[in-house]
């Protein structure tokens, strides 16, 4: 089992639990996060940016060129943002923290 602790816009910690080979998208929002992921996780939008903690980001493999043009659609953009689909679990990820950006949108919340 991985772990992962999502850090809320507001500033709280939120930690899940996963299996190696999910997806950061999904682990998130089965955490309750608010993430879309209008795109299912096929890359064809930024609804899922992450922060990535700076600690893990070099961890991370690097970005492909269409997830940096999709990043630079993305409100709140740092140097450490990531498309959550695109970061798949593994063991050299278990405890990796990522932020939720202030500007997230999610259609899903009612």
């Amino acid at each position: 089992m991985l772990s992962v602790s999502f850090v809320t816009p507001e500033g709280s910690r939120v930690t899940a639990e996963t299996q190696p080979g999910h997806r950061l998208l999904e682990v998130a929002q089965n955490a309750g996060m608010p993430l879309e992921g209008t795109c299912e996780g096929q890359m064809a939008c930024s609804t899922c940016h992450v922060i990535v903690s700076p600690d893990w980001f070099d961890k991370l493999p690097p970005a492909s060129q269409d997830e940096e043009d999709l990043l630079d659609l993305a409100a709140g953009v740092a140097r450490t943002s990531r498309l959550s689909c695109q970061i798949e679990m593994t063991a050299e990820l278990d405890g990796m923290v990522v932020k939720i950006p202030g500007v997230s949108r999610d259609m899903q919340i009612r």
